[in-house]
C-alpha cells in the first residue's frame, strides 16, 4: 500500500513539474510575442520580429499540446492522435494557401483568417457552456462575451473578405436609421445577457449569436471599400479580443496574453490609420465609417496629356531628385522589382531617389512597405507621407505608380468630395508628375482624380510592370547618351 502511495505521489509531483514547465513556456512565448510586435514596428527589425513571433508560436504550440496530453481524460494515444490529425490537416491547408496566395491577395487572406478566429471563439464558447458548471456567474459572462465578440468578428471578416476580393461590391450599405438598428441589436444582446445570467439556457445563447452575426455583417457592409485598410486592422483587433475571451473560457493564460496583445495592437493601428485618413476612431468601431457625404463632389473636367517612355526616360536622366509613390496598382502588376531596379540605376547615376508611402496605400496597412522590402529597396529611402510631403515642391519628377486615391488633390481642395479631409501625398507640387495607369478609371474609393488633368501631370498608360521595364531600358540609353 505504501508503495502505491509513493508511486501516486511521485506521479503527482511529475505532473506538477510538467505544469510548471508549460507555464514557464507560456511566459517565454508571451515575451517573444511582445518582442515580435516591437520588431515589426520598424522595417529594419521586421525580419527579426517575424522570427521572434514564429519562435514564440512554436513554443506555445508545443506547450499547449503537452498540456492537453497531461490533462487528457482519455487515453493519451487517443488524444495525441486527434491533435496530430488536426495539426496535419491545418499544415496541409496552410502550406497550400501559402504557395497559392499572391502578395496582392494578402488583405483578403488575412480577413478570412480573422473569421476563423471568430468562429473558433463561438465554438469554444458553446463547448465551454455545455461542459462546464452553469452556476458560476463569472464563467457565464466569459462565455456570453466570447460568443458575442466572436460572432461579430466572424461575419464582419467574411464581408471584408468578399469586398477585398471583389466578390462583393465595395459600395457601403446604407440602411435608413442604421445606427438605431445597431443600437437596438446591442441592446437586445444586453437583454439576452440578463436573461442568460438569471436563468442559464442555450436558447439565450443561440438568440444572441444570431443577433451578433447580423451586427458583424451590417457593421462591415456599411463601410466603403476605399476604407478597407482600416477595417482590416479593426477586425484584427476584434479577433484578438475574441481570442482573449476564449482564453478566459479555457483558463489558458497564453491565449489571454496573446489575444490582448493582438487586440490592443489592432486597436492602436486602427487609430493610427484613422488619423492618416482623417476619420473618427469611434465611427470605425460603430460601423459608421466610410460614409460618403451627400454631395458627389465637384465635377472634374479637362484634358489629360500623355508621355512616352523615351520622353520620361530623358526627364529622369536630367532630374536631380525623384520621388516614387507606389499604390495597389503596383502590387497587382507585380511591378515592385523593375521599380526597384529603376531606382537603383538612377541612384547609381547620382539622382536622389526616394519612395513616398501613404499609410493606407494598398488594401492592408504596411502592404507597400512589405512589397518594397521584398524587392530589396533600401529602408532608408522609403519615407512615410508626413516625412516626405514637404519635399515635393523641391522634386523634379514624381512617378505615381498604381496609386490613385492617396494622391488625389480633391481630398484637400473639394470639401464635398467623398474623401474630403483625408491626408494625401501632395505630388502635384513637384515640377513634373507622371502617372502610371491602365486607364482613366476612378480609384477604389470611386472618386475621380483632378491630378490627371493638372498642367504638370502626364499619363503613361499600360501595364505598370511592362512600362517600368521599358523605362529601365530607356533610362540606360538616355544615361549613356
Amino acid at each position: 500500500m505504501s508503495s502505491a502511495l509513493v508511486l501516486a505521489h511521485t506521479s503527482l509531483v511529475a505532473v506538477d513539474r510538467w505544469h510548471s514547465l508549460v507555464q514557464a513556456a507560456y511566459v517565454i512565448a508571451g515575451v517573444l510575442f511582445i518582442l515580435s510586435l516591437a520588431g515589426l514596428s520598424k522595417q529594419e527589425s521586421a525580419r527579426r520580429g517575424n522570427l521572434a513571433g514564429k519562435a514564440g508560436m512554436v513554443i506555445a504550440l508545443v506547450a499547449t499540446v503537452a498540456l492537453a496530453l497531461l490533462e487528457s481524460e482519455n487515453a493519451i494515444a487517443v488524444t495525441g492522435s486527434l491533435i496530430l490529425g488536426a495539426l496535419l490537416i491545418g499544415a496541409v491547408i496552410g502550406t497550400i494557401a501559402a504557395r497559392r496566395i499572391e502578395m496582392t491577395q494578402m488583405p483578403e487572406m488575412i480577413a478570412i483568417l480573422h473569421s476563423f478566429v471568430g468562429i473558433a471563439a463561438v465554438l469554444v464558447g458553446f463547448n465551454s457552456y455545455i461542459t462546464e458548471p452553469k452556476d458560476d456567474a463569472v464563467h457565464l459572462i466569459e462565455v456570453f462575451l466570447g460568443i458575442f465578440i466572436g460572432a461579430i468578428t466572424f461575419t464582419g471578416s467574411v464581408i471584408a473578405y468578399l469586398k477585398l476580393s471583389a466578390k462583393m461590391k465595395s459600395k457601403p450599405l446604407t440602411i435608413p436609421g442604421r445606427n438605431l438598428w445597431n443600437l437596438g441589436a446591442v441592446a437586445a444582446c444586453a437583454g439576452l445577457m440578463v436573461w442568460f445570467l438569471a436563468s442559464p439556457n442555450i436558447w439565450a445563447l443561440l438568440a444572441m449569436t444570431v443577433v451578433s452575426l447580423v451586427i458583424g455583417l451590417h457593421l462591415v457592409a456599411a463601410i466603403g471599400g476605399g476604407d478597407m485598410p482600416v477595417v482590416v486592422s479593426m477586425l484584427n483587433s476584434y479577433s484578438g479580443w475574441a481570442a482573449a475571451a476564449a482564453g478566459f473560457m479555457l483558463s489558458n493564460n497564453l491565449l489571454i496574453i496573446t489575444g490582448a496583445l493582438v487586440g490592443a495592437s489592432g486597436a492602436i493601428l486602427s487609430y493610427i490609420m484613422c488619423k492618416a485618413m482623417n476619420r473618427r476612431f469611434i465611427s470605425v468601431i460603430l460601423g459608421g465609417f466610410g460614409d460618403a457625404p451627400a454631395a458627389a463632389g465637384e465635377e472634374v473636367t479637362g484634358e489629360h496629356r500623355e508621355i512616352s517612355v523615351d520622353e520620361l526616360a530623358q526627364s529622369l536622366a536630367e532630374a536631380k531628385s525623384v520621388i516614387i509613390t507606389p499604390g495597389y496598382g503596383m502590387a497587382v502588376a507585380k511591378a515592385q522589382y523593375p521599380v526597384a531596379e529603376l531606382a537603383s540605376k538612377l541612384r547609381a547615376r547620382g539622382v536622389k531617389v526616394r519612395f513616398g508611402v501613404h499609410p493606407v496605400a494598398g488594401r492592408l496597412p504596411g502592404h507597400m512597405n512589405v512589397l518594397l522590402a521584398e524587392a530589396k529597396v533600401p529602408y532608408d529611402i522609403v519615407e512615410e507621407m508626413d516625412e516626405i510631403n514637404d519635399d515635393f515642391s523641391e522634386t523634379d519628377v514624381v512617378l505615381v505608380i498604381g496609386a490613385n486615391d492617396t494622391v488625389n488633390p480633391a481630398a484637400l481642395e473639394d470639401p464635398n468630395s467623398p474623401i474630403a479631409g483625408m491626408p494625401v501625398l501632395e505630388v502635384w507640387n513637384a515640377t513634373q508628375v507622371v502617372v502610371f495607369k491602365r486607364s482613366m478609371a476612378v480609384g477604389y474609393a470611386g472618386v475621380q482624380n483632378p491630378l490627371f488633368f493638372k498642367d504638370n501631370t502626364q499619363m503613361l498608360f499600360g501595364d505598370a510592370k511592362t512600362r517600368v521595364e521599358e523605362l529601365v531600358h530607356a533610362v540606360d540609353s538616355a544615361l549613356v547618351g
